[in-house]
């Protein structure tokens, strides 16, 4: 969660919303990515969907289920359904996230019965590290 509060520092320092992620398989990481949606005007540039397209790219396999996705924030709708598509292995994350989370806050859909892949959560990791460099973040914004 170290290296993913790295990623978030420089999604901060770039003017992005502060997301970090780190995936890693095997004990090896295969990408870091932070949160790039100013920077490539692409509303789906999360941090967690870029560090699994390159992932993938890198294993040559959509497939993650080996993998653990360390993220400094709780994913969103779009990040779960994703993580779900992926057939992620196991997410880890920081802070909740009480205005969009999508795997405890406001839905679960990493838990949901009704679809075909479960992801095994563990969260609360740095939660109070995580959860100020938000609000730094969006406290210089305002």
């Amino acid at each position: 969660m170290g290296l993913a509060l790295k990623e978030a520092g420089l999604a901060f320092s770039e003017g992005e919303v502060p997301v970090g992620v780190v995936l890693v398989i095997d004990d090896r990481v295969l990408k870091s990515a932070h949160n790039l949606r100013e920077k490539l005007n692409d509303p789906s540039a999360h941090a967690e969907v870029v560090a699994m397209r390159e992932a993938s790219k890198v294993i040559g396999s959509w497939r993650l289920n080996n993998a653990t996705l360390y993220v400094t924030k709780e994913p969103c709708i779009m990040c779960a359904g994703t993580m779900v598509n992926a057939r992620l292995g196991r997410l880890v994350y920081g802070c909740g996230d009480p205005k969009a989370g999508a795997v405890a806050s406001l839905y679960q859909i990493l838990a949901d019965r009704r679809l075909n892949h479960k992801v095994e959560v563990v969260s609360g990791i740095l939660d109070d590290e995580c959860a100020e460099l938000l609000k730094m973040f969006f406290r210089d914004r305002r």
